[in-house]
């Protein structure tokens, strides 16, 4: 591992995309602890340490874990990126209803005008949540006054214009890092944000087990626990089942190519981390709103209660949306009846299977996958819930001991990883030693 590691420097463009990428990831750390204008951090801080002494930050704590604790700094990346991904979530359903806007995705110039639309609807999404943000920071003056420093009106514009500026700047690091750097930039920012909650949350255990409210037997289960889960979220993400596939002799110019045999692999979870993302982004955003207006408008509040995020009915909704988001995402990524379509162009066959019958086949083996793999997500998303209310911990350490933060945190590291291997390989290298043993099941 250690010759991989220094392999990995020795070859320049490898290099450059390394550092290139930790330098964005640096810069958005630094921004999630400058608050915005108006904002005292001092008193900030003492409201936030009162609650958290009282257990009444369960919505911060949610919130925090996306933004990388930039929520709770009321700092210029408070949102994060997850108006970016709500956004996108709006703009595919919009694409199985809307005729142009499927023909827009079909090729390259349309696909930019998508993008464009997009990032115009991020926009209009961070406008709406950073006024929600500033009706909340308004809740704190009234309850710890001098919190905010300015006149509210401007305080309200300038907090929506920086906010919503942060949340771009955000976006424009994210895509800069897929470009130039290594991984996907967007899910990498909400990698390092869960990374760099680990210390503090690692404190917040440590401290009380010090003071007896944390049984370290009790700990020792949930580790044990975590490594298990760990093992098995690495099976589920690498696992696949190998269609075998068939090519006939074929003439392509003036050139005759013989009978091969390849497969196509479909994964038990082909979409990812991208269900858990997009059913939490999906519950922030209304989540937010009404717990922010909540103490202004009953009906909200009482929204913001049934919605509380260790509450049964936010547990079924959210199970829900991931097991609908595997199957949209699945048939978004990889639609049958273009797979079935380009074998017959290319002369191919599936054995067993008439050439008519292929679309058909293949939806039947894909909703055989993704059924398992989706229930599997969404049980993994519940664990901190789970260990939460069994071993009575506090939630921002139960939130790093599984559920979505497991799922992305191994995601995208398993991407990262296979990335980088392939960038190793084309100079020759034998790439990463624990990448080699991390093979994909045959089911």
């Amino acid at each position: 591992m250690s010759n991989t590691i220094s392999d990995m420097f020795k070859m320049e463009d490898l290099r450059k995309k390394i550092l290139f990428t930790l330098l964005i990831l640096v810069i958005t750390r630094i921004g999630t602890v400058i608050p915005v204008p108006g904002i005292n951090p001092t008193l900030l801080e003492q409201y936030f340490l009162s609650q958290s002494t009282s257990g009444n930050l369960g919505l911060v704590e949610y919130l925090n874990f996306f933004s990388g604790g930039a929520f709770s700094n009321f700092s210029l990346f408070t949102l994060g990126v997850m108006p970016y991904i709500s956004m996108q979530i709006i703009v595919q359903l919009l694409m199985l209803i809307i005729p142009t806007l499927k023909k827009w995705g079909e090729d390259a110039d349309g696909r930019r005008k998508i993008q464009k639309l997009t990032r115009y609807g991020t926009i209009v999404v961070c406008l709406l949540q950073s006024f929600v943000v500033t009706v909340y920071a308004r809740s704190i003056q009234s309850y710890l006054p001098g919190v905010i420093t300015i006149d509210m009106l401007p305080f309200t514009l300038i907090s929506m214009l920086t906010v919503t500026a942060g949340s771009m700047i955000l976006v424009w690091l994210g895509e800069k890092i897929t470009q130039f750097g290594v991984g996907n930039g967007i899910s990498l920012l909400i990698f390092a944000g869960i990374v760099a909650r680990i210390p503090s949350a690692l404190n917040v255990l440590i401290q009380g087990i010090i003071a007896g409210t944390i049984n370290p037997v009790l700990v020792v289960v949930v580790l044990v626990m975590f490594i298990i889960v760990v093992a098995l979220v690495v099976c589920e993400q690498e696992g696949e089942r190998k269609i075998p596939v068939n090519y006939a002799k074929r003439v392509v110019g003036r050139k005759m190519y013989g009978a091969q045999s390849s497969y196509i692999p479909f994964k038990i979870n082909p979409s990812g981390v991208i269900p858990v993302i997009f059913a939490s982004a999906i519950l922030s955003f209304p989540l937010q709103i009404a717990s922010a207006l909540g103490p202004n408008v009953r009906w909200l509040q009482s929204v913001a209660n049934w919605l509380d995020p260790q509450g049964a009915p936010y547990l079924i909704i959210y199970t829900i949306l991931i097991i609908a988001f595997a199957f949209f995402y699945t048939q978004v990524s990889l639609n049958p009846v273009e797979m079935a379509k380009q074998i017959r162009e290319n002369g191919g066959s599936v054995p067993g299977v008439r050439s008519e019958k292929l679309e058909e086949y293949f939806t039947k083996v894909l909703n055989r996958i993704v059924l398992p793999g989706s229930i599997f997500l969404a049980f993994i998303a519940l664990i901190p819930t789970l260990v939460q209310l069994i071993f009575k911990f506090p939630q921002s350490v139960a939130m790093l001991f599984g559920g979505t933060s497991l799922i992305i945190l191994v995601g995208v590291e398993l991407e990262l990883m296979k990335q980088i291997e392939s960038i190793m390989k084309m100079h020759h290298h034998e790439g990463f030693v624990g990448v080699k043993k991390i093979k994909s099941k045959n089911l």
